[in-house]
């Protein structure tokens, strides 16, 4: 296990590439570039329209002996960065202040995907004939729509026979210090948009008119007041949340025809989406409103359950950074979600997330080499 600047440097390269969703900007070329070499297999899907095209990167190095396949895997797309006189230094010139690197995507997630493809390498060149397979599997199509990118790859590997027996999602999970929190599963997401229909006209005359605002508001209050579920040992209860509401002319005196409200339900392992479905269903016939309703699965949950990943990488947690890590479910989705079918064990790991998506968005240079002796330390323990 070295202890240099590679993966601070390849970092830093990553950072400098401006790949704002679904642009991969060449950051997967790096990867290969340095994969290839070490006799990686390394397939490039590129999948989606001209107009969102995403990059999609499989790599495998096949083992001598039988063993497990396991797969790191990550995020080379990065939320745009915002207003640039917000940020102190330029987001994709990666600049040292105070011990911190700054730059859009260093926590979220270009230092997983550096100490990753670090790791790999280091891994192959001191154990070339390990046992099992080891892959990495990045996408540019994870703060977008995430309909071409991790998803798209695992219908290929379906559609080939192939399964996965454990998988390192690189998100940014540590809180407070690095090593402090393992996510072993995510909640599912459910989301609606509302129409309520009423009928359109002057404010003066509401008795011929009708406010599907006013309709609307009791329904709205009850559903906020729903206790879905109470959650289980691990996860917490399902919320339900209203993110947008849209209605009238923009007319003072115009009472509006329509209300529409977006919402979404973040849901544990006790309820179902048909489920909560047919409560919101209920609920809205109850107050006797005419409305209609399109639904969205962004997600089902998934759970990884203790075992030979999680201790695996538990232990390798330990013994690079003194401390034991709090498995957890909290939190929004992750391509975790799509990995799941086909793979047996799935959990998610990478540096403090306190600053992602946000203007001056950083991670502690003294956490990058751990994380990648983290990953390193865990490939060792299930492929060697």
């Amino acid at each position: 296990m070295t202890d240099d600047l590679a993966t601070l440097r390849l970092l830093e390269q990553l950072i400098a590439r401006r790949s704002v969703t679904p642009d991969d900007a060449g950051c997967q070329a790096l990867v290969t570039e340095r994969l290839a070499p070490l006799g990686f297999a390394c397939e490039t899907l590129l999948c989606g329209p001209d107009s969102f095209r995403v990059t999609n990167l499989w790599a495998v190095h096949r083992g001598s002996r039988p063993g497990p396949t396991v797969v790191l895997a990550g995020h080379t797309d990065v939320v745009p960065a915002g207003p640039l006189a917000a940020w102190t230094s330029d987001p994709f010139v990666p600049s040292h202040r105070d011990g911190l690197l700054y730059g859009r995507g260093a926590a979220d997630m270009k230092t997983s995907i550096a100490a990753m493809t670090v790791a790999a390498e280091e891994f192959v060149q001191a154990h070339p004939r390990h046992a099992g397979s080891l892959a990495l599997l990045f996408t540019s199509d994870e703060e977008g729509p995430s309909t071409d990118g991790t998803v798209r790859v695992v219908q290929a590997l379906q559609a080939r026979g192939e399964r996965l027996d454990c998988c390192i999602v690189g998100e940014p999970t540590s809180v407070d210090r690095l090593g402090d929190m393992v996510k072993n599963g995510r909640r599912g997401s459910l989301s609606a948009r509302l129409t309520v229909r009423g009928v359109q006209g002057h404010v003066a005359y509401p008795q011929l008119a009708r406010n599907p605002i006013h309709q609307l508001a009791p329904a709205l209050a009850a559903l906020a007041a729903t206790t879905w579920d109470d959650g289980n040992e691990h996860f917490p209860p399902t919320t339900w949340q209203v993110s947008n509401i849209h209605a009238g002319t923009g007319a003072l005196n115009v009472i509006p025809g329509t209300v529409e409200v977006d919402f979404n339900f973040r849901f544990s392992t006790e309820s179902t989406p048909e489920g909560l479905k047919a409560r919101v269903d209920a609920l809205l016939q109850q107050h006797g409103l005419d409305y209609s309703l399109a639904w969205t699965l962004g997600g089902s949950p998934f759970l990884t359950r203790p075992g030979s990943l999680s201790q695996a990488l538990g232990d390798a947690i330990e013994a690079e950074c003194g401390i034991r890590p709090v498995l957890s479910t909290t939190g929004g989705t992750s391509d975790g979600r799509y990995i799941a079918p086909i793979c047996e064990q799935v959990v998610e790991f990478g540096p403090i997330n306190a600053t992602i998506h946000k203007v001056d968005e950083c991670v502690r240079v003294a956490d990058i080499t751990p994380l990648k002796n983290i990953y390193l330390r865990t490939l060792e323990r299930l492929l060697t």
